[in-house]
């Protein structure tokens, strides 16, 4: 099983933005699970500990796990994202194949039969 790890934006301007942030990327993770990926998603890992330390502590963190993956895959909104643009460019300094899930699913799903 490669290990997949999911980034994409957690923040939000409402709670419900968060919540929604939340399923989107849990949606991601479901259907990469479904694939044969075993998926990390920082966001179900962490959901809803907003205000309980810092936002840098669960960034950190989700950086520590990231370096594990063998591929990142970004969830739409991504780009609007500065922690998601974080995780983007530490997965490609660590030679760390990253992939969009609209975009590059065809080549996500090739990877899964690898």
């Amino acid at each position: 099983m490669k290990r997949a790890y999911v980034a994409g934006p957690y923040r939000a301007d409402t709670e419900h933005g968060v919540v929604e942030n939340i399923r989107r990327a849990g949606d991601v993770s479901l259907e990469l699970w479904k694939l044969g990926f075993a998926a990390l998603c920082p966001h179900m890992n962490t959901a809803l500990f907003g205000g309980a330390a810092n936002d840098d502590v669960w960034l950190a963190g989700d950086l520590e796990w990231l370096q594990f993956a063998e591929l990142v895959v970004l969830v739409p909104g991504w780009r609007g994202s500065a922690g998601t643009l974080l995780e983007k460019r530490t997965a490609e300094h660590l030679g760390i194949p990253v992939y969009e899930w609209e975009t590059d699913l065809i080549a996500i799903c090739r990877l899964a039969t690898e």
